[in-house]
């Protein structure tokens, strides 16, 4: 028998550049959390089983105690390749098809991505679909539409508990490559992080983008101008930047999914979260906040239980 405070689960989020792994009782609570920067990349050269027997170790998780795992270790180039679940389909189809993974002494078992396998419009994700089904897991039927920003920004829509569709903005890899290798880089310099929502920088490259999203090229090399011709501080200059691409973003999700409805479940953590938060309303848009790793670990327990992982436990 399961009970509250006796570990029953660990849950593993395993990026391509970092690894979250947390120790769960079986009502979700979490009794030990583990961070590090040994994502895809460098797990791939040190061994997956190596990583995680470290990790593990080092939160004195159980013997033999389930481990699921969602993100980039299912990938082509992770540990072992679990195939796409192609939408629509339902979040707990997804969980279904999880894959076991030979580790000797313990059920291991990785979520597979979701896959939008449309010609005109092509999409994947690995890990997001897991943060899905935590955010929205409690919201009932109906449509949702659910945005986590991050290096590439998904925006989701949900109806009646199935992933009908969802689009995928590169925000943050394209603000990296203009802030530090395009010629903006000779204005932002060092400045590129620490961008907060209150800055009146971050305020005026929002309503650009947001008025103007078709002009993101020319708006951004505007940047480099100001610099130039009025002086614009490095700071200022990230701050506008991000704004215009957060902008032309939001402009865009909200003509393809928000032309009915104005609430998206915006799921993120920290900064970024309040960032998002801040412009999402300057969007006339109405953003309910979840956080990220909260999602991420509900999302987990949800798809150990659907795989028998875990029992269902009353509250």
């Amino acid at each position: 028998m399961t009970e509250a405070g006796r570990p029953a689960l660990v849950t593993v989020d395993w990026g391509t550049s970092s690894l979250r792994v947390w120790l769960l009782d079986a009502h979700g609570a979490v009794l030990g959390e583990a961070r590090s920067n040994e994502g895809m990349q460098k797990a791939r050269e040190m061994g997956f089983a190596t990583v995680l027997d470290r990790v593990l170790t080092e939160l004195s998780a159980p013997a033999g105690l389930a481990t699921i795992v969602c993100g980039m270790a299912g990938a082509r180039q992770g540990w072992i390749e679990a195939p796409y679940a192609e939408v629509p389909c339902t979040l707990d189809h997804i969980f279904d098809r999880a894959i076991a993974v030979p580790y000797p002494g313990r059920d291991v078992k990785i979520v597979p991505g979701l896959a939008q396998t449309s010609s005109s419009s092509p999409d994947v994700m690995r890990g997001e679909e897991t943060q899905i089904a935590g955010a929205v897991g409690n919201l009932g039927s109906g449509r949702h539409v659910v945005c986590m920003p991050g290096t590439h920004s998904k925006w989701v829509e949900i109806e009646n508990g199935r992933v009908t569709g969802f689009t995928s903005w590169m925000t943050g890899e394209v603000f990296n490559l203009f802030a530090v290798h395009s010629i903006l880089s000779h204005s932002i310099g060092e400045a590129a992080t620490g961008i907060k929502a209150d800055d009146p920088a971050f305020a005026e490259g929002l309503r650009r983008g947001l008025d103007e999203p078709d002009r993101v090229t020319s708006l951004t090399f505007g940047i480099r101008a100001a610099t130039l011709l009025h002086g614009l501080p490095p700071g200022a200059a990230a701050a506008r930047l991000s704004g215009i691409l957060i902008g032309a973003e939001i402009a865009s999700a909200r003509k393809r999914y928000l032309a009915e409805s104005k609430e998206v479940i915006l799921v993120a953590s920290g900064r970024l979260g309040e960032v998002y938060a801040f412009a999402l309303g300057k969007a006339g848009l109405s953003a309910r906040l979840v956080d990220a790793d909260e999602a991420v670990r509900a999302g987990l327990l949800h798809a150990a239980r659907v795989n028998g992982m875990v029992p269902e436990v009353s509250a």
